[in-house]
């Protein structure tokens, strides 16, 4: 087992690609706290792993939520060797024709205070027993962190924002604490959501035959589940096999990067839909 013995803190992980990591890790030895917003699914975690993983009912946009689970974590288990931040909303492709103007600032605001502010909280309540540690810290990114078309311009800029995040802190944490990134594509199964802001927050991605859209367009031809993808974390977590990597950022994303050109330009129908609003050239 690669992790016998490590205690990971993990956000979003009672669901989706955060359940799984989950699962993955107490398989290969370790302990979790999970801070995560539903209640009900950290119970049946618990049930599912008694003594192994302890989970916390928290926001991701508050630094006392995740100073609060270190305490629990350090209490419970007694060190910190891994932080995990994976906790993440989608904007369904929202592109900024389609984007409200009354409600920009609320999404906007809510879709970087948990994809990017959230990541930076928990960096920071994690810090001082991560170096006590010696740890690591692995963020979960996105094909949309090195790619146009993975989501709408607030999702996409967010996850480039990880990217730079990833790379600072990686910088400013060496040698002490190692800081990589794991980009997947997109996830068979997984439960993600959307803004509330943008009333999506009760849409999962699970509504949309992604599978099946997804497999005309990838290399290898089909979607990963979310189980696919864990064994990534479990190798930057890994104090035996990834000692040589910080700042690393994993594109584990079923080729998207090499798949060539699927479409002109994602705009062809502005001039149409804004016929009415441009004058008439001489």
């Amino acid at each position: 087992m690669q992790l016998k013995g490590e205690v990971a803190f993990i956000t979003g992980g009672a669901s989706g690609l955060g359940r799984a990591i989950v699962d993955r890790f107490v398989a290969e030895g370790a302990c979790a706290l999970v801070l995560d917003r539903s209640l009900d699914r950290l119970r049946e975690l618990e049930a599912s792993y008694p003594e192994r993983v302890i989970g916390v009912v928290g926001d991701v946009r508050t630094l006392s939520d995740h100073k609060r689970a270190v305490e629990i974590c350090l209490s419970r288990f007694g060190k910190l060797d891994c932080l995990i931040n994976n906790a993440g909303i989608w904007d369904y492709g929202t592109a900024l024709v389609d984007l409200p103007e009354d409600r920009i600032d609320s999404a906007f605001d809510e879709m970087f205070q948990i994809n990017v502010k959230g990541y930076l909280l928990a960096a920071k309540a994690c810090l001082p027993a991560l170096v006590q540690s010696r740890g690591s810290m692995i963020f979960t990114i996105s094909n949309a962190g090195f790619y146009p078309d993975g989501g709408g311009p607030l999702y996409t800029a967010t996850k480039h924002a990880v990217v730079g995040l990833v790379r600072q802190l990686a910088f400013e944490l060496a040698p002490t604490i190692r800081v990589n990134g794991v980009a997947p594509g997109g996830i068979g199964g997984s439960d993600l959501r959307g803004p509330a802001s943008l009333d999506l927050d009760a849409t999962s991605i699970s509504s949309i035959p992604l599978a099946e859209l997804l497999s005309k367009v990838l290399p290898l031809e089909a979607v990963a589940s979310a189980e696919d993808y864990a064994g990534a974390f479990v190798f930057f977590a890994s104090r035996r096999d990834n000692i040589p990597a910080t700042g690393a950022l994993l594109n584990f994303d079923g080729g998207i990067g090499v798949r060539g050109f699927s479409r002109a330009a994602g705009g062809t129908g502005l001039i149409g839909r804004f016929s009415s609003n441009i004058a008439p050239t001489v």
